[in-house]
């Protein structure tokens, strides 16, 4: 398992577009990876787990990604949440 985490650092957080564009990311892998926020986690391949969350700016996210490819899985995640300017890696 490998685990990293990011603190959000877009004024609107994660909303419904970039929330997609993380999710499609995820489903590319056979990984199981999750998304824990705000003391909830939830898996990062369901669009509405993670739009339940609500993340706003300045929460830490923790994303985990266990399987056969849960490092190619969250070199792809993380390089999607920055190049998508939601935070950075903490």
């Amino acid at each position: 398992m490998v685990r990293k985490s990011f603190k959000i650092t877009n004024e609107t957080g994660i909303h419904a577009r970039p929330a997609t564009t993380l999710v499609n990311c995820c489903m590319n892998f056979d990984s199981n990876i999750t998304l824990q926020a705000l003391k909830n986690e939830v898996d990062f391949k369901s669009i509405m787990g993670v739009m339940s969350l609500g993340i706003y700016s300045g929460t830490i996210i923790e994303v985990k990604c266990d399987g056969v490819d849960e490092n190619e899985a969250m070199e792809a995640i993380a390089q999607k949440i920055i190049a998508l300017g939601l935070g950075k890696e903490i």
